[in-house]
């Protein structure tokens, strides 16, 4: 027994440095996405954009799930439900955030995107009978306020204007939402999560090439400014492919708190990142929005059971 003591004992700080690197990892990757995104949108239009990002990723996930010899096939009975939610985390998110940003500076986006999990939480009293507690009811008016504050008397004054960024990110964070609760609602998936992810990414994909070919004529890549190009490779190289194999591979190496940390780091690295490399402004309202609506989502997010 004291023989393997130290060798258990050696093995935690690593474990844990292990796991601290892949919190950071996958915040900073998701996170460094938001003006890589929109880096990418000043020459490559949002259809063009989000067609090359799926399949790209779908090409990436499947080709990995080949590689290592998992099935590819996905039962009937889970085809509509892999339909559906991938519709909605994925086509329903990554389009109503890219339209958004022509509308609305990146850090604002960033902010109102991740009021995710409050909808989240919403939506589930419906489609999952979960209750809400006390500290839940709070954490949804702390998300509400951070809105509030965010979009500022300007924004109602503007219009329809003022407004349609706001609408497209939060439209997108509703249906990020509730494409996660109807996967929770599924429940048991029998295919591996790359191959679903995978799949829904080539799903999606079709639609966003059609729509690119039918509306959209970007220019030639030739005529791409190099800061289109650099957030183009982020984009595909560090969220879409590197962050999402990342996740999937080691999704259980991390407890619900530890998965909380991960989300929380994506708009603080989105709003730092956008504040530095894009000039947005740094205001005190920006960071008070930012300050409610991280309050909220830790408290929604951190919310433990009751004992049985």
């Amino acid at each position: 027994m004291r023989t393997q003591a130290p060798s258990s004992a050696s093995t935690l700080p690593r474990r844990d440095l292990t796991t601290l690197l892949l919190i950071a990892a996958i915040g900073l990757f998701w996170g460094g996405n938001w003006p890589a995104v929109r880096f990418s949108l000043m020459d490559i239009p949002p259809f063009s954009l989000r067609a090359i990002g799926f399949s790209a990723g779908a090409l990436m996930l499947l080709g990995w799930a080949w590689l290592k010899r998992w099935p590819l096939t996905i039962v009937p009975e889970e085809r509509l439900w892999l339909a559906v939610s991938g519709l909605f985390t994925i086509l329903g998110f990554n389009l109503g955030t890219a339209f958004g940003q022509l509308h609305m500076p990146t850090s604002q986006a960033a902010i109102v995107a991740f009021t995710m999990p409050c909808w989240a939480l919403l939506l589930a009293i419906g489609l999952l009978g979960e209750r809400v507690t006390a500290r839940q009811w709070l954490g949804l008016g702390l998300g509400q306020a951070g809105l509030l504050v965010l979009l500022g008397p300007a924004a109602w004054r503007a219009g329809v204007e003022g407004l349609a960024g706001p609408a497209f990110v939060l439209g997108a964070a509703l249906s990020w939402a509730l494409g996660t609760v109807l996967t929770k609602r599924r429940g048991g998936w029998q295919g591996h999560p790359v191959v679903i992810t995978g799949w829904q990414f080539a799903l999606c994909a079709l639609p966003m090439i059609v729509l690119a070919a039918l509306l959209e004529s970007p220019s030639a890549p030739a005529n791409w400014q190099d800061s289109t190009w650099i957030g183009l490779g982020y984009h595909l190289v560090f969220a879409i492919c590197l962050a999402q194999m990342l996740w999937f591979r080691n999704v259980n190496r991390l407890t619900i708190g530890q998965s909380t940390i991960s989300t929380l780091i994506i708009p603080v690295v989105g709003v730092s990142s956008a504040v530095v490399l894009l000039d947005e402004p740094l205001t005190f309202r920006l960071l008070l929005a930012l300050a409610l609506i991280l309050s909220a989502v830790a408290i929604v997010m951190t919310q433990r059971k009751p004992p049985p």
